[in-house]
């Protein structure tokens, strides 16, 4: 079993016991045996003066984009860094007047857009210059740590979704992030990596030897994380990204696709490792509320040899090739941010939106972004704390 951040720092927990810690968790926090952060640490004799709890709150119970202010079984003084404001995403100096340790300790998914290692930089940058110092309890990539997919965030679209100048896929764990993100934004912060014991970098999830805890409500399993750097694509369309039903990003729809004719374009596309099976569903909340909707579900059938956001692409294309007068990329806020359309600040840019709109080919939207594979596979060898 792989042994988390969480638990080596644990087995030096001695040294730290004149500290003040401030925890950034939530319910993915957790040991070998299943014992919250916020428990294990004063268990072994560590002072927590505070908590910081990120997007969905400390316990996940809140939906995408909901505002987190009271918590439910909180078990000390609990700050949220997801509100109403982009300012919210920050942490107040008041909060930081007692505290000279930061731990941050949440399993990520191994996207771009996934919000908790965007709070991590984020907090990262309210250190600067403050003298405290931050230890990343570091976790597996879900997606293991080899595969870079997807383009290179264009500056002008930083959100938050889009904090790192990174792929989508990017095939990094948090403490590495972390370690990239300092010498890339010069960020002058006393910052170290607690690493993991027996991660990988070729390692899926499943091949750890831990349980999932779901990090959001709508990230139930290990295969919703593998297929989330491309389905979430389309929570910048008018097509249900599954939310509202059991299996998130493995299915969607939209009252006006004939699943069928959807797939049988699909798989003139080149695109590998999966199966698209024709479904109709009705979501519970969310867009299409109670609506029967017709889409497809899809059944990962080779992990190593899918691609989720090169996939996702050819299924927008494809939508856009059957639907094009229906198929709509809106531009309400997303994010806190109202400059752009969704789609572009999940994208990165505008260049993949305008090639579909203008009739581009799969092939040539994928080769769009080539160039920045490349060069990041590059720059990110460099941060590896782990080897294959």
């Amino acid at each position: 079993m792989v042994s988390t951040g969480l638990d080596v720092f644990l087995r030096n927990a001695e040294k730290y016991k004149s500290r003040r810690i401030g925890l950034i968790a939530n319910q993915t926090s957790v040991t070998r045996d299943f014992q919250y952060s916020w428990d294990a640490l004063p268990a072994h004799g560590l002072r927590v003066q505070r908590l910081f709890s990120p997007e969905h709150g400390l316990f996940s119970t809140e939906q995408d984009q909901v505002s987190v202010a009271e918590q439910q079984g909180t078990p000390m003084d609990t700050i949220s860094l997801y509100g109403d404001s982009y300012d919210s995403l920050i942490p107040d100096e008041r909060c930081l007047e007692d505290i000279d340790l930061i731990l941050f300790d949440i399993q990520d998914v191994g996207s771009r857009y996934y919000t908790y290692v965007n709070t991590m930089a984020l907090f990262m940058k309210a250190l600067d210059k403050k003298g405290i110092q931050m230890l990343i309890l570091d976790r597996p990539n879900p997606l293991g740590g080899n595969v870079v997919e997807g383009p290179l965030l264009d500056e002008d679209y930083r959100s938050f979704v889009g904090v790192f100048p990174v792929p989508v896929r990017h095939g990094m764990t948090p403490g590495e992030l972390a370690l990239y993100y300092r010498d890339r934004e010069a960020v002058d912060i006393d910052l170290s990596v607690v690493k993991m014991d027996g991660w990988h970098r070729r390692m899926f999830y499943g091949e750890t030897g831990r349980d999932w805890v779901p990090p959001s409500p709508n990230m139930p399993t290990p295969t919703t994380a593998l297929v989330y750097p491309g389905m979430c694509l389309l929570e910048g369309l008018n097509i249900s990204e599954g939310r509202g039903t059991t299996t998130p990003f493995q299915v969607f729809g939209a009252p006006f696709i004939d699943p069928d004719a959807l797939i049988a374009h699909i798989q003139t596309m080149d695109v590998h490792g999966v199966t698209f099976r024709p479904i109709y569903f009705r979501p519970t909340f969310h867009k299409y509320r109670d609506e029967a909707v017709g889409g497809a579900f899809l059944h990962i059938t080779d992990a190593s040899r899918y691609r989720p956001f090169h996939t996702a692409i050819a299924l927008v294309t494809a939508l856009h090739d059957l639907y094009p007068h229906r198929l709509q990329f809106p531009e309400d806020v997303y994010e806190f941010n109202t400059k752009h359309p969704a789609f572009d600040l999940l994208t990165g840019g505008s260049r993949i939106r305008e090639m579909i709109q203008n009739g581009a080919t799969v092939d040539e939207i994928a080769a769009s972004w080539k160039d920045d594979e490349i060069a990041f596979a590059e720059i990110k060898q460099g941060y590896h704390l782990y080897g294959d």
